[in-house]
C-alpha cells in the first residue's frame, strides 16, 4: 500500500481525543480574542460616530473614542458607554436616547465584527 495524507492508517484513540480537544481548545480561545477585539472597535467606533455629531475635530475625535473605549471597558453592560454618549450628544443640543444609541451600536457592532474578522483570519486546521 502506498504511503499518502489521505490514506494514513488510524492514530491511537487516545491521542486523537487529545488532539481534537487541543483545537477545540484552540478555537474558543480564537473566537473570545476575536470578540473582545470587536467589541473595543465597536466601542471605538461608536466614539468616533458620536464625536461627528459633536463636530469634534478628528484629533478630539480620536481622543474622545478613546475615552469611549475605555468606559465600555469599564463597564461589561455598555451602560456607562451609552450614557456617556447619551449625557455628551444631549449636552451639545444633539437627539440621543438610549434607544436610538442602542440602535446605533447594534450597526456598529456588525461594523466591527467584519472588519475584525477580515484583519484575523480563521486558521485552517
Amino acid at each position: 500500500m502506498v504511503h499518502s495524507p489521505y490514506n494514513t492508517p488510524p492514530k491511537d484513540p487516545k491521542k486523537r481525543l487529545d488532539e481534537r480537544e487541543k483545537a477545540f481548545e484552540a478555537k474558543y480561545q480564537f473566537d473570545d480574542a476575536l470578540a473582545f477585539k470587536a467589541g473595543v472597535r465597536r466601542a471605538k467606533l461608536m466614539g468616533l460616530w458620536a464625536a461627528g455629531r459633536l463636530g469634534l475635530a478628528e484629533g478630539e475625535g480620536a481622543d474622545y473614542a478613546k475615552r469611549a473605549v475605555e468606559a465600555d471597558l469599564a463597564d461589561p453592560g455598555h451602560a456607562a458607554l451609552l450614557e456617556m454618549l447619551r449625557r455628551d450628544l444631549a449636552a451639545a443640543g444633539r437627539d440621543a436616547d438610549i434607544e436610538d444609541l442602542s440602535r446605533q451600536m447594534m450597526i456598529q457592532e456588525q461594523t466591527a465584527r467584519e472588519q475584525v474578522e477580515a484583519e484575523n483570519p480563521r486558521p485552517i486546521g
